[in-house]
């Protein structure tokens, strides 16, 4: 048994200080806190400015779709009094040929304004939703870089 008693005697267990468990903690709690308001105003900024970002978009599409609708009525316009003037023209015909004439010669006209309408139009639809998506896909950009920050 003097070699168990010896043997007892050589092991030290670590003491509990209780103190410094309660300051580990605090210490730990208020780094947790810390990180929550951290997150809390990051996620507060975000959303404002994503609402920005909407607000904005929003904006642009209003305007945007403003000068469609304008590029669209004078589109109509242009292709009335393209049609009026064929009209007043057909009333002046003499001939056959003459009728043969003015009628291919309207057929180019059109097909041109229509080509021309359509490419602008289009280059007008593009430019808008470009515009439109920009702000939204920005912040998007911008929050998924803070991501990857964080």
């Amino acid at each position: 048994m003097a070699k168990t008693e010896k043997v007892s005697e050589t092991i030290e267990f670590p003491s509990f200080d209780a103190s410094k468990a309660t300051d580990q903690f605090r210490a730990f709690t208020e780094k947790g806190v810390e990180q929550s308001k951290e997150a809390y105003a990051n996620l507060k900024s975000g959303a404002e400015n994503a609402q920005k970002a909407l607000e904005t978009s929003f904006e642009t599409a209003k305007s945007a779709g403003s000068d469609l609708s304008l590029k669209t009525i004078a589109a109509l316009r242009a292709n009335a009094e393209t049609d009026f003037a064929h009209l007043e023209a057909l009333v002046g015909i003499s001939s056959i040929s003459e009728l043969f004439e003015l009628q291919t010669s309207y057929l180019r006209k059109r097909v041109e304004l229509v080509v021309n309408q359509a490419k602008e139009l289009q280059s007008a639809s593009t430019k808008a939703t470009e515009e439109v998506v920009k702000p939204v896909k920005d912040i998007f950009e911008k929050s998924f870089k803070e991501l990857k920050v964080a």
